[in-house]
C-alpha cells in the first residue's frame, strides 16, 4: 500500500499565477530521492488564508485520507503568514520537537532561521509539517528533521513509510522492530 502524501504550496502569488511554485516541485524532488517504500501525493497550492488552509489541511486528510502533509510557507512573522494558526486549529496535538530542530537546522544556514515559527501537529492518523517555502530551504529543513517522520507514522497509526538509508535513514527505537 503506498503512503498519500499532501503537498501544500502556501502562498498569495503563487495560486494568483504572479510566479510559478517551486515548493510542491522541490517537495517531491526530495521525497523521489529519499523514500524507498511506494508513495503518491495529492498537491495543492493555496493562498495566505486561514480559513482557506485549515479548509483545505481537513479536506486533504479527513477526506483524501492523507498520512503525511507537507506545507510550505507562511511560516515567518509576516501578518499575512498564518499557516502554523491554521495547522493547530486542526489538530489533535502538536509536536513542539520538530519545530525546534527545524528551528535549530535552518540555523546552521541563516541566522533569520529564528523568526520562523514552523511546527508540526497530528490530526487524527496524519502528521502535518510546516516547512519554509524555499527550495534550498525545504530540502535542508527535511534533512534535519524527516529521520523521525516514519517513526512517528508508525506510532500515530498510519501505514509505514521506508527512506532509502543511503540517502537518510530512519529511526526507530530497536524496541519497535527498528
Amino acid at each position: 500500500m503506498s503512503t498519500l502524501i499532501g503537498l501544500l504550496s502556501v502562498s498569495d502569488r503563487a495560486k494568483a499565477g504572479v510566479y510559478e511554485d517551486r515548493g510542491i516541485p522541490a517537495l517531491r524532488t526530495w521525497l523521489k530521492k529519499t523514500l524507498s517504500s511506494p508513495w503518491r501525493d495529492d498537491a495543492r497550492v493555496v493562498a495566505d488564508d486561514y480559513a482557506t488552509i485549515t479548509q483545505t489541511l481537513r479536506e486533504m486528510i479527513d477526506d483524501a485520507s492523507c498520512q503525511l502533509v507537507l506545507t510550505t510557507g507562511g511560516t515567518g512573522p509576516d501578518p499575512r503568514d498564518v499557516t502554523p494558526e491554521a495547522t493547530l486549529a486542526v489538530a489533535d496535538r502538536e509536536l513542539i520537537g520538530f519545530g525546534e530542530q527545524m528551528r535549530r537546522t535552518n540555523l546552521k544556514y541563516v541566522p533569520t532561521a529564528i523568526l520562523s515559527r514552523q511546527t508540526a501537529a497530528v490530526r487524527g492518523r496524519a502528521l502535518i509539517i510546516n516547512l519554509p517555502g524555499q527550495p534550498k530551504a525545504i530540502a535542508e529543513t527535511l534533512d534535519g528533521i524527516f529521520s523521525a517522520v516514519p517513526y512517528c507514522l508508525d506510532l500515530i497509526g498510519s501505514p509505514g513509510m521506508q527512506t532509502d538509508s543511503t540517502v537518510l535513514a530512519a529511526f526507530r527505537p530497536k524496541s519497535a522492530g527498528g
